[in-house]
């Protein structure tokens, strides 16, 4: 009976489908960047912590932990076990997947409409094909906005969740200023124009829209789930005056 439960639940839930599709799709592309590390790549590329030193990199690992999660969520048979799951899986995506990842999208790709040279070098793409790109840069926008239109989330408090969020980001800036400081190699070649004090506010300027990005994944959830539950009652009505 569990075994045919859980066949019926992965074939007849087009949630957990999308889940699992999202999942093995990062899982792929991580794979796909992962393996380049021992390649011949231009020159600092890879140089001191291969792939972990990039926010594009580690927000793949990211999206793919929690579609990875989320996958789990939908086929625990536990109502426990999955009330848990569910609640990790909340925070993970209000917290981090949602804002990181909108975050990574529009970031880059305002400075690579300014100057692509500042993020993106050409000489990269006789080592990463087009595709790769917009795997990293452009699919993860539209499948966090699925993720939002098939499944409510809980959201945290926003000063837990924006406290987070600063322990993160600082963690990833010391990580860059540590790479730096070690080879002398700025992770992104626009970083290499600020003065100590200008890359200090362009950090604070990150987590500000960062934020905001939190903030916006709280009410697009609201407003979604609340006009889908709107919906619901009124047929509910409808149905009952029949």
């Amino acid at each position: 009976f569990l075994l045919r439960d859980l066949a019926l639940r992965m074939t007849t839930t087009p949630r957990t489908a999308f889940h699992m599709s999202a999942f093995c799709w990062y899982a792929f592309v991580v794979q796909y960047l992962a393996a380049k590390d021992g390649e011949e790549l231009p020159k600092g590329i890879f140089v001191y912590g291969g792939p972990w030193k990039y926010l594009t990199f580690l927000n793949l690992l990211l999206q793919m932990t929690f579609f990875g999660l989320a996958t789990v969520a939908d086929l625990q048979l536990g109502k426990e076990t999955e009330s848990s799951l569910s609640r990790w899986k909340d925070r993970l995506f209000a917290v981090f997947a949602f804002p990181v990842g909108t975050f990574v999208v529009l970031l880059f790709w305002m400075i690579f409409a300014y100057d692509r040279e500042l993020v993106y070098p050409a000489t990269i793409d006789a080592f990463f094909p087009p595709w790769t790109n917009h795997a990293m840069h452009t699919f993860v926008l539209p499948v966090l906005l699925g993720e939002v239109l098939v499944q409510p989330h809980t959201f945290p408090q926003t000063q837990h969740a924006l406290a987070a969020l600063g322990v993160v980001g600082l963690a990833y800036l010391s990580w860059i200023v540590w790479v730096y400081l070690s080879v002398g190699i700025w992770v992104y070649p626009l970083l290499r124009y600020f003065s100590p004090a200008g890359l200090l506010g362009f950090f604070c300027f990150n987590m500000s829209v960062v934020s905001l990005l939190y903030q916006l994944g709280d009410q697009l959830n609201s407003y979604v789930w609340s006009q889908t539950q709107s919906f619901a009652c009124l047929k509910q009505f409808k149905d009952f005056i029949k």
